[in-house]
């Protein structure tokens, strides 16, 4: 018999476990019917851009898109708890939670925790159903990692601000329809400060999107120009001035929001890594030390608070975990594993890794300086 004692949250594991039965039910059908969008990580890759989008609308019309956000806003209002269960299983059966992260995370988290009333009913239900794509217009050529260095202006003109600058890397802004941008509204004031958090119509006049093609021959991101670019006063999102706030906390959503799915996804490469062998022996000492740091990880995460800092020292284990698997791979496999084919975008890919998110180097001087207290 199920126990009905309440995690802190007021949920019961009979709630969870009536939930569970209905996210399974639905991802069935919808894995049987060809309706569910394959899983595809971080980034929505643009051949999957039309499913993606009619996989949001389903998942949104059967009530599991934003399941902790307000009803007002098209969510279900129910305990983040649920949100787990729902990761879980969409990771057990291999597909994906959401459009994409960007808008369900990091613009719709955004909007959620530092939105005034109108913005939350403009975007939000619109995010939810897919209507609205969104894309991320943070780095700029010359402010990947130092994100303070951005040089990008949004400058205050009367109920307006004009906006100027170039971004790079912006995942999907060939297809969306809003961003989230960072801009400074104070250019006399260094580093974070000064710096405003904004939500952009995408097809403002000034707007010039320009994709770039990668080594896998995909063009999942693009440059973005901003030649006097219009935003009205209400696009403005939080404290003026104060948009490095809103952006830390979207950076953390960003690194740390896979939690039990990422681990269950971290589980199914392990078992993929325990099924290649070798009869080299130093390819089978690199093996186990890939598998020990695999282990080490799902450990970390099992007991992770959620914190920035496990969220950076999570981000970089994965990722460095996953290039050296990907080295590994290409070596046991030998000349064939290079070919064109399934088995070659992964290796490809697997360099980008270490720099979507913040890059391996700024993961370490965050667990550095907030966990090991080391100097700046």
């Amino acid at each position: 018999m199920t126990s009905a004692v309440p995690t802190l949250d007021g949920v019961t594991p009979s709630d969870l476990d009536a939930f569970r039965s209905d996210v399974v039910a639905f991802l069935e059908t919808s894995k049987a019917d060809g309706s569910a969008c394959p899983s595809f990580g971080a980034i929505l890759p643009p051949d999957l851009h039309e499913i993606a989008r009619s996989w949001q609308a389903k998942v949104a019309a059967a009530g599991f898109a934003g399941i902790h956000w307000p009803t007002e806003f098209g969510g279900r209002g129910l305990p983040r708890t649920y949100i787990a269960v729902w990761m879980e299983e969409c990771a057990r059966f291999g597909v994906s939670p959401y459009l994409n992260l960007q808008g369900l995370v990091l613009a719709g988290e955004a909007i959620l925790r530092s939105g005034t009333d109108e913005q939350r009913r403009r975007y939000l239900p619109a995010t939810l159903t897919g209507e609205i794509l969104w894309c991320q217009l943070f780095s700029e050529p010359n402010a990947g990692s130092d994100l303070a260095s951005l040089q990008t202006t949004a400058i205050p003109d009367g109920d307006r601000f004009v906006v100027n600058g170039q971004k790079v890397w912006t995942s999907n802004g060939q297809f969306a329809e809003h961003a989230i941008l960072m801009a400074r509204t104070n250019p006399d004031e260094p580093g974070h400060r000064g710096i405003s958090f904004f939500l952009v119509d995408m097809h403002s006049p000034g707007i010039d999107v320009r994709p770039l093609r990668q080594m896998t021959g995909d063009a999942e991101f693009c440059e973005v120009f901003l030649d006097d670019v219009v935003i009205p006063a209400d696009g403005l999102l939080g404290p003026l001035h104060g948009g490095w706030r809103v952006a830390m906390e979207v950076l953390q959503d960003e690194r740390g929001s896979s939690g039990s799915a990422g681990l269950i996804g971290l589980e199914r490469r392990l078992a993929q890594l325990r099924e290649l062998s070798s009869d080299d022996p130093v390819h089978t000492d690199a093996l186990m030390q890939l598998l020990s740091r695999g282990l080490a990880l799902k450990a970390m995460m099992l007991r992770s608070d959620g914190g920035p800092a496990s969220a950076a020292a999570g981000k970089l284990m994965r990722s460095e975990l996953e290039f050296d698997a990907q080295l590994l791979e290409v070596q046991l496999r030998g000349a064939e594993a290079l070919l064109a084919g399934p088995r070659l975008r992964p290796f490809l890919y697997a360099p980008g890794m270490k720099l979507g998110g913040g890059t391996s180097e700024i993961q370490r001087n965050i667990i550095a300086e907030r966990i090991l207290g080391l100097p700046r």
